[in-house]
């Protein structure tokens, strides 16, 4: 193969532009001996070497991306902030099923307030990372450990219900406010356990060194184990963390439909016969209970089927692309576009949920009017005294519905 020598002043006189020889002394550029192969990239500058070999700094996507994004930020603060807030100061929310649903938008709040940031960061800078390897590890180890949060936080929200529905004799001992804190407290510390095998696969990786060179602006975190190993933990990952909590609560729900339709049924019977006795009332009562379960079953099926719906993106944006080896531009091209769909999609779940709990739920969309009027009623309290300025003075916004059924309801209802 014809050889090159860089030392030669005919070759530095057609390559000038070239950052290597011209920064690197003359005794190690002697020795090179470069190659014809290697020609092309002695031929280009440092930042050029880079962009080939690492991609274009700032994605190309990165404005509307960028603005995508911000709309979720905003939105899904807000919303999940007014969640926690609702639950943590209303004791008439504070049920089982809020409790899960309040875990939930704690972890939302993790991905949009710590996550989010340092991807859009990434993507308007992809390199160098500049947390090093200690944070690499808090990113992976953040995003693992809230998905898995998410998806057995959601997975046992429904298995509360089901019991609430299909066993109501087995509620008193399983559906309580204490046994609900401590099955959160287990699925954070299993999702914590379960998020450091994959997070022991990452670390900080480099361009290897050319021409006597090394590149530590090229940092990157990436997978710096055996790419099997990674591949294998993707693919386990989304069978157990996503496919089968989906079809358990899939059958859970199902289950639980056919027993209201059963309920329903029933009450109806009930009534028919006993519309003029003293049982009447009681079967009224039982079928505003069957109401309100429906009500409370109805949005969360909508909320299991939107956290399917943006949560399958990114598992399929993870498990496909770990069976593909030899990459080539185009498959380079449309993993890009696969890539932001899903993160798209992945922050979108962290946003949509309290938008459906206002939509479907009236305690919610009540008691979110009231946190947010709060500071109007103070303002209002310092030049009208009345009944509603008084108790805002006091630290407390009710309107007079939510004040009666706050000392009348006891069921579990969001």
């Amino acid at each position: 193969m014809e050889q090159f020598n860089c030392s030669s002043s005919d070759f530095l006189h057609q390559n000038s532009a070239s950052a290597w020889c011209l920064n690197a002394d003359e005794r190690n550029c002697r020795d090179w001996n470069i190659s014809a192969e290697d020609l092309p990239d002695l031929c280009l500058s440092r930042n050029e070497y880079l962009e080939k070999y690492m991609g274009p700094r700032r994605s190309p996507l990165f404005l509307p991306v960028c603005v995508a994004y911000l709309i979720i930020f905003m939105v899904g603060t807000l919303g999940n902030v007014l969640t926690c807030t609702v639950i943590a100061r209303y004791r008439i929310m504070q049920t089982p099923t809020n409790y899960y649903l309040f875990s939930l938008a704690v972890s939302d709040l993790l991905v949009l307030l710590l996550g989010m940031p340092l991807e859009i960061y990434e993507m308007w800078k992809n390199y160098p990372f500049l947390l090093g390897l200690g944070g690499c590890y808090l990113k992976t180890f953040l995003f693992e450990t809230v998905c898995f949060a998410s998806v057995l936080n959601v997975t046992a929200l429904s298995a509360e219900r089901y019991v609430a529905v299909v066993h109501p004799l087995h509620v008193k001992h399983i559906a309580t406010r204490t046994h609900a804190k401590r099955v959160i407290l287990a699925l954070w510390v299993l999702s914590m356990i379960c998020a450091m095998p994959n997070t022991s696969l990452h670390g900080m990786m480099y361009l290897s060194p050319k021409f006597g060179q090394q590149f530590p602006e090229s940092a990157i975190c990436g997978v710096v184990k055996p790419t099997w190993i990674y591949n294998l933990l993707v693919q386990v990952t989304a069978l157990v963390f996503f496919l089968l909590p989906m079809m358990t609560m899939g059958v859970l729900y199902l289950l639980i439909g056919l027993q209201l339709y059963r309920e329903k049924a029933l009450i109806q019977q009930v009534i028919e016969v006993n519309i003029e006795t003293s049982l009447g009332k009681d079967s009224h009562q039982s079928t505003r209970k069957n109401g309100r379960h429906r009500q409370v079953i109805k949005m969360l099926c909508v909320l299991v089927l939107v956290f399917a719906i943006c949560w399958a993106p990114f598992h399929i944006d993870r498990v496909v692309w770990s069976y593909i080896d030899n990459w080539t531009e185009e498959r380079h091209m449309i993993f890009q576009w696969v890539h932001i769909l899903s993160g798209v999609f992945f922050y979108l779940s962290s946003a949509v949920n309290p938008i459906l709990y206002n939509l479907m739920s009236t305690r919610f969309r009540e008691m979110f009017k009231e946190v947010m009027c709060q500071p109007m009623c103070r303002r209002q309290a310092s030049t009208q005294v009345t009944s509603r300025s008084t108790v805002c003075e006091k630290g407390v916004c009710l309107g007079p519905s939510v004040k009666q059924r706050s000392s009348t309801s006891s069921l579990p209802v969001l």
